[in-house]
């Protein structure tokens, strides 16, 4: 089915440049496109800031365990030294 487009210069010449690095025609490449933009449109949509992230929670390996523990012990001296030097 035919379907008229109408591009800015700019992306018309992205359009060219792509066409002819792949080696396809334009309407190839903006086939392509939409395809891959349908397919990202389609997939899951994060409803909440930690479904964005969530795979990468709990990747990283190494540190110590006691990170938050021991920077309120840390905290805490530093404030008590402050009260001290007062």
């Amino acid at each position: 089915m035919p379907v008229s487009v109408r591009l800015d210069p700019k992306t018309e010449e992205i359009v060219t440049r792509l066409a002819r690095k792949k080696g396809r025609t334009k309407s190839e490449v903006i086939r392509q496109a939409i395809r891959v933009l349908a397919e990202g449109q389609e997939g899951k949509k994060p409803s909440r800031p930690y479904d964005a992230i969530s795979h990468l929670i709990g990747c990283a390996r190494g540190g110590p365990r006691d990170l938050s523990t021991a920077s309120l012990a840390s905290t805490e001296g530093a404030l008590r030294s402050i009260d001290r030097k007062r």
